[in-house]
């Protein structure tokens, strides 16, 4: 999966355009046919908001299941409105909201003999993960771990930590671990320049 920097920016821009439409009028974004045939792929997406440096919201859909325009709207305004760690996000706050737009590779599940080889398996900087074990599931992007400076043993008990899992959940046999590649645009300021991340 390639995008340009064009796209990036276009994929940015739109998320910001949903959210505001959607907080100003309660309706969805008109989006125009050049940018629905663009973007017509099926993809999964996620949209991150940061207030400054602080994360204000993050929803997404990891699975290529709809297409990537449709997603993308849903994602930015679920993010805005609907992330249950924080409070709606309000009209007025949009010009402290930076926006950035994560594009997902279909998630792959891992295969190992031994539970041990798993943290050989992933990469940090360039994989994010999803966790699958008996009460649930939790996904971390792959900037996250990037941010925090974790190596892969760490971001394999956050993720569990993130899907409700004691934190060594990822060692036990029935737990699935799924890996996934992002592409990852953001606004380098409220409503600035928009920029491809290097993880």
């Amino acid at each position: 999966m390639s995008l340009s920097e064009k796209d990036g920016e276009a994929l940015v821009k739109t998320a910001r355009a949903a959210v505001t439409e959607y907080l100003k009028s309660g309706k969805r974004l008109t989006l125009s046919e050049n940018f629905r045939s663009e973007f017509s792929y099926n993809s999964g997406v996620f949209v991150t908001l940061y207030k400054v440096e602080d994360l204000r919201g993050c929803i997404g859909f990891p699975t290529p299941e709809r297409k990537l325009y449709q997603s993308l709207v849903d994602a930015a305004i679920a993010s805005a409105t609907e992330d249950p760690r924080f409070p709606p996000i309000r009209y007025e706050e949009l010009s402290d909201i930076s926006f950035e737009v994560t594009v997902l590779t279909p998630p792959e599940e891992i295969n190992v003999e031994n539970t041990s080889e798993y943290p050989n398996r992933i990469m940090v900087g360039r994989d994010g993960l999803i966790i699958i074990w008996e009460f649930g599931s939790g996904l971390l992007l792959p900037q996250v771990p990037v941010e925090y400076g974790w190596n892969e043993e760490e971001f394999l008990n956050h993720t569990c930590e993130k899907a409700g899992a004691p934190l060594d959940c990822w060692k036990c046999k029935s737990t699935k671990i799924l890996r996934f590649e992002g592409i990852v645009f953001k606004e380098t300021s409220p409503n600035g320049n928009i920029v491809r991340l290097q993880l």
